[in-house]
């Protein structure tokens, strides 16, 4: 495994974050096809094993399950000090507004909480799962910047946001004096490079780490027949995202097989060995031990520049789709995001 700096955080990380979307009880939210802790617990022990020390999970992924298998599994099997832990929270919902709970009020709510289910004193980065067009950004970073300062963070992130999102955000955390985002969980991969427009260029301008998800497009990058799995079967949300690419992907998919081919080596691999020249640690969702020994590989394996234009020279513009769809403002201009 290599490591490397998060951003400008002193925080060190294994190139592969494992994603812990699925993990947790299957019937505690959307998702059928998730793991149960027992066979959570081996993954990320495997994980540990092959030198990962990155894990990525969230409040909303299975009612908060997601958040207690990780946080028992660590706990047990890693010093606190040797693993990164990041989390996210969630814009507030309806409810909260009708109940004046306002968006400092929510987020603290919401480490809390993700400390309680992870069983830990503090995360090391927490995440803005998505932006809150009902909540003023000034309060959001207030909020997080009082988490940091507490000792329950020790670094912030953002998910799912626009450059300009991004840009506005971290110009006020340094006017106010306030802690600023220092990583980017966005949607990329080969098949979704939509990104590389304007918020990578200014994560590269300001020295942020991209963390993206989705690193191998719900398993479309790992294989060239559809699979016939309970996840393929159930999650719809995936299906949106990419069903409707599909006939102008099936190219860049097939020029992933190809190589992987010629290489001798899984789809996977590529698919990732080209997302690692692009990004600092992509998220890759584990339910097996193999998807973890493939992800652990494509961090050796080095393509070279041809072999990155082939893969990237067929790609087409997409539509925003799966949450980014859902960064939509409010009809209103004169909704509180855009005040002080």
């Amino acid at each position: 495994m290599q490591y490397t700096r998060l951003g400008k955080s002193d925080l060190t990380v294994s190139r592969i974050c494992m994603g812990c979307m699925g993990f947790g009880a299957p019937s505690a939210g959307q998702h059928r096809w998730t793991l149960g802790e027992a066979e959570s617990r081996e993954i990320i022990r495997y994980g540990l094993e092959q030198g990962i020390n990155f894990y990525d999970t969230a409040i909303a992924y299975q009612n908060g399950t997601s958040e207690r298998y990780v946080g028992r599994a660590l706990r047990d099997m890693a010093a606190r000090d040797d693993i990164v832990v990041a989390t996210k929270f969630l814009p507030r919902t309806p409810e909260q507004i009708a109940q004046g709970i306002s968006g400092k009020e929510a987020i603290a709510h919401s480490l809390d909480l993700s400390l309680q289910n992870l069983g830990m004193d503090y995360v090391d980065l927490y995440i803005y799962h998505l932006w809150d067009y009902n909540t003023p950004v000034i309060d959001v970073l207030e909020a997080l910047h009082a988490a940091v300062s507490a000792g329950k963070v020790r670094a912030t992130g953002i998910s799912n946001c626009f450059a300009w999102q991004l840009a506005k955000a971290n110009a006020l955390a340094v006017r106010e004096g306030l802690t600023p985002f220092i990583a980017v969980q966005s949607h990329y991969n080969l098949i979704m490079r939509e990104d590389e427009r304007e918020l990578f260029g200014l994560c590269a301008e300001d020295g942020l780490a991209l963390t993206p998800y989705s690193a191998l497009a719900s398993g479309r990058l790992a294989r060239q027949a559809q699979a016939h799995t309970l996840r393929a079967a159930t999650d719809a949300y995936a299906r949106s995202k990419y069903d409707g690419t599909a006939e102008q992907d099936r190219a860049i998919i097939d020029r992933v097989a190809e190589l992987a081919g010629r290489y001798q080596v899984s789809m996977t691999e590529i698919s990732l060995a080209w997302l690692l020249t692009k990004v600092t640690a992509p998220v890759v969702g584990a339910t097996q031990k193999q998807h973890v020994e493939d992800a652990v590989k494509a961090v050796a394996l080095q393509l070279t520049p041809q072999d990155i234009h082939y893969l990237e020279a067929c790609y087409q513009p997409h539509a925003l789709t799966g949450m980014m769809a859902q960064n939509t403002p409010p009809a209103k201009n004169d909704n509180p995001a855009w005040t002080r």
